[in-house]
C-alpha cells in the first residue's frame, strides 16, 4: 500500500494547498463559491454524487465535487460525502497538498460528516504499490486539510470525526492490502502471521492454530480442504476485550473465510475463473481488519473472531468428490464438489464461534458465484436465521455505505442437501439457488438459538473498476459494516431499516 494521506483540520486552507475542493448540490449550482454556474454548464457538470470538475488558473486548482440534491439526510448524506472525498482525490493525483472546504449547508452533524469525508479521501487515494519497482511508484497526494471555519469548537469536533474516519479507513486499507497480495505470497502461515502481528500492535489478543492444533481441535472441514496443499493451514482466533469489561459484557463472534487461493481442487476451475482467486480470503481479511480497529473506536462489546486459512489446491492427497469428513460437532459431510470448499472451513469456524455462547455471530465470505449472478458486483447477499438481527445488520451496512440485500433461507430447500451416505452434502443436485443452499449448509453449524447473519461478498469484495470510494481490485468490503454494527451494539438509535436501505437505491 502507498502511504495513506494525512487528513487535517484547519480554519482556513493552508497556503501550500495547490488544489481546493468545494462541494456543490445539484439543485444549487448557482451558489458554488468562486465558480460561476455558466462555467459548470460549459463542462457539463451536474452536481451528481461522485462527480468532479476541475478549474485551474495555474496557481491553485478549484475542484467542484458533486453532493447530489440538497436536503439529503442520514446515510444518503454521509454516502455523498464519502464519494465526494474519493472523487476529489482522484481528480488531483499530481498534487501533494490540498484542502476541502466543507459546505456551509452541511446536513450531517460535523463529526459524522468529517468521519465520512475522511473515509472517502483515504480510501479514494488508496493504491497497492507493494509489488511495483521503486522507480515506477509515483508520489501521490500527501495531505488534505478540511476547512471548517473560525469556530474552535467546530475544529475540535471535526478532529474527532477525522480520527475515527482515519481508523476505519486504515482498517479497510489493511484488508485491501491483504486481498491484493498474491496467493503465492500470502500463504496461510503468512496470512496468520500478518494478522497476529497487526492485532498485537493494537492490543487485540491473537491465538494461531497450526496443522497439529487444527487436527487436535477436530476441525475436519479445514483439514479436508487443506489435503491438496503442500502448505499447512492455520486458524486465527482474535479476541478484543473492551475497557472495563465484566461478566455481563456481551460477546459478538465474527467468522471469515480465508481461502488464500482457490483452484477449485479436483473440481478444477477454468483458467479464466482462477485469475482473481487470490481474493477468496476477502471475508477473513475484512474480519481481521475490523478486529484491529476496535480499540481505536472504543467499542463497548467483547468481540471474538475465527478465521480459517488454507489454499484449495490439487495433489495426490486432495479430497475427492464423494469423500466424507467429520466436523468438530460430529456432523459427517459428503463433499461432492471440491470447489464448494469455503462452506467446509466456515462450518468449523461457526462451530467454534457458537461454543463462545455469543449474543450473535456474523460471517463474511466470498462464497458463491450465484450471488454475483443474482446481485451483481456492487451488492452483497445477506442471509440470517433471525429477522430482527438481519435488519440490524442491514441497518449497519446502510449507515456504513456498503450495499447489501436480504435473501431468504427457505426451509423447503434444506432437503436438497440431504446425503445418501452422510449427514449432509456440500452442494445441491439442483443447478439453481446455490447462494441459498450454501447459506442453509452454514446454518446447520450455528449453535441453537444464536442469532446469525451471513454476508456473501463474492461480488463487492473485488471490483474490475472503482466505484465511489471502493477501489479497483480489493475493496475491503464488509469492514465498515462490521464496525458500524459493533459500534452501535445495543444502541436504540431509532433508525428505520427500510428507510436506510432505500437511501442506497435498493428499493
Amino acid at each position: 500500500m502507498s502511504d495513506p494521506i494525512d487528513v487535517k483540520v484547519a480554519k482556513a486552507a493552508p497556503a501550500g494547498a495547490t488544489a481546493v475542493a468545494v462541494g456543490a448540490h445539484s439543485d444549487r449550482l448557482n451558489r458554488v463559491p468562486g465558480v460561476r454556474k455558466a462555467a459548470l454548464d460549459r463542462v457539463g457538470f451536474t452536481g451528481a454524487v461522485g462527480t468532479a470538475a476541475t478549474f485551474d488558473d495555474g496557481e491553485r486548482a478549484t475542484v467542484v465535487v458533486g453532493l447530489g440534491p440538497s436536503g439529503a439526510t442520514g446515510s444518503a448524506a454521509t454516502d455523498a460525502l464519502r464519494r465526494a472525498g474519493a472523487a476529489f482525490v482522484r481528480a488531483v493525483p499530481k498534487h501533494r497538498r490540498a484542502a476541502f472546504e466543507l459546505p456551509a449547508d452541511l446536513e450531517p452533524e460535523l463529526a459524522v460528516a468529517t468521519r465520512a469525508l475522511t473515509e472517502g479521501l483515504v480510501l479514494g487515494a488508496y493504491r497497492f504499490d507493494d509489488l511495483r519497482s521503486p522507480d515506477k511508484v509515483k508520489p501521490g497526494l500527501a495531505t488534505v486539510t478540511l476547512v471548517v471555519g473560525d469556530d474552535n469548537a467546530a475544529v475540535r469536533t471535526a478532529r474527532d470525526g477525522v480520527a475515527t474516519g482515519a481508523a476505519v479507513a486504515g482498517a479497510v486499507s489493511f484488508a485491501r492490502d491483504l486481498v491484493n497480495t498474491p496467493g503465492g505470497t500470502l500463504t496461510a502461515p503468512e496470512f496468520a502471521e500478518r494478522a497476529a502481528a497487526r492485532a498485537e500492535e493494537v492490543g487485540v489478543t491473537a491465538e494461531v492454530l497450526d496443522l497439529d492444533a487444527i487436527r487436535e481441535a477436530r476441525l475436519g472441514g479445514l483439514v479436508a480442504v487443506n489435503q491438496g496443499s503442500t502448505i499447512e493451514p492455520r486458524l486465527v482466533k482474535l479476541t478484543y476485550e473492551p475497557e472495563g469489561a465484566g461478566a455481563d459484557t456481551p460477546t459478538v463472534a465474527l467468522v471469515g473465510k480465508g481461502i488464500t487461493f482457490d483452484s477449485g481442487g479436483l473440481s478444477l476451475k477454468p483458467a479464466a475463473s482462477m485469475m482473481d482467486m487470490k481474493d477468496d480470503m476477502g471475508g477473513a481479511a475484512a474480519v481481521i481488519a475490523a478486529m484491529t480497529a476496535l480499540p481505536a473506536l472504543g467499542v463497548d462489546v467483547r468481540v471474538v473472531s475465527f478465521t480459517p486459512m488454507t489454499d484449495n489446491m490439487v495433489n495426490g492427497q486432495a479430497q475427492r468428490p464423494g469423500d466424507v469428513y467429520t466436523a468438530r460437532n460430529g456432523t459427517t459431510v459428503e463433499v461432492l464438489n471440491t470447489d464448494a470448499e469455503g462452506r467446509l472451513v466456515l462450518g468449523e469456524a461457526l462451530i467454534l464461534a457458537s461454543e463462545e455462547e455469543p449474543a450473535a455471530i456474523v460471517d463474511l465470505a466470498t462464497l458463491t458465484g450465484a450471488c454475483l449472478v443474482a446481485l451483481g458486483d456492487r451488492i452483497a447477499g445477506l442471509m440470517s436465521n433471525d429477522e430482527d438481527f438481519r435488519a440490524t445488520v442491514a441497518d449497519a451496512a446502510a449507515r456504513a455505505g456498503e450495499r447489501v440485500w436480504p435473501l431468504p433461507l427457505p426451509d423447503d430447500y434444506r432437503p436438497r442437501l440431504d446425503s445418501q451416505v452422510a449427514d449432509i452434502k456440500n452442494i445441491s443436485a439442483q443447478p439453481w439457488g446455490g447462494t441459498l443452499t450454501a447459506g442453509l449448509f452454514l446454518r446447520d453449524f450455528v449453535g441453537e438459538g444464536i442469532p446469525w447473519a451471513h454476508l456473501d461478498i463474492a461480488g463487492p469484495a473485488y471490483l474490475q473498476e472503482p466505484d465511489g470510494e471502493q477501489s479497483k481490485g480489493a475493496t475491503g468490503f464488509g469492514v465498515r459494516t462490521l464496525l458500524a454494527l459493533l459500534e452501535g451494539w445495543g444502541a436504540e438509535d431509532g433508525n428505520d431499516v427500510d428507510d436506510e436501505v432505500e437511501t442506497l437505491g435498493l428499493s
